[in-house]
């Protein structure tokens, strides 16, 4: 009987951290577009207002052929640094279907956590971690009923404005 569960996992193919970090994107590249559909939106300002008194902000920074800019946020700020906290920067691959969190702001940049020459494993896991954590809170949206139905254009703030965001 050991012996068949030996031979039985030894034929199930492992993942590597790599190749795990590529299935996060993949996962919320499905989780994104079924809240928001962002490859459809102009670029500007964008509220998910549900009653809950937490407004989600989608900033679609730039439209390219293909890939999607954008910045994910609740309508809050931190009261020290003045920027939208938690934020999370995200590149949306429509050809690849995977979306990328490039960086996360949640109280500290990334270089203060890995620090300015970080080794590529650190790198690989600080990544993973910042994807994990945009998954879990694109659920968690989904949950609380955040989505295409309750996302409508912010009117206060113009494209330019955004745009100045990217190059921050």
């Amino acid at each position: 009987m050991t012996q068949q569960v030996a031979t039985r996992s030894a034929r199930i193919p492992r993942l590597s951290r790599f190749g795990w970090l590529m299935a996060l994107y993949a996962e919320n590249h499905e989780r994104l577009t079924r809240l928001f559909g962002p490859a459809d939106l102009a670029p500007g300002c964008y509220v998910s207002r549900c009653g809950d008194g937490l407004d989600v902000r989608l900033d679609v920074i730039a439209q390219h052929r293909y890939t999607t800019e954008l910045r994910l946020t609740y309508a809050m700020q931190d009261p020290l640094t003045g920027e939208p906290d938690p934020s999370a920067w995200l590149r949306l691959y429509r050809d690849a279907r995977q979306v990328e969190a490039t960086h996360c702001y949640v109280g500290r940049r990334w270089q203060d956590v890995i620090g300015m020459f970080p080794p590529p494993a650190e790198v690989v896991g600080h990544r993973m971690r910042m994807n994990t954590f945009l998954g879990k809170w694109l659920q968690y949206l989904a949950e609380r009923g955040h989505g295409v139905a309750t996302l409508s254009r912010d009117a206060g703030t113009d494209v330019p404005a955004v745009r100045a965001l990217a190059q921050d």
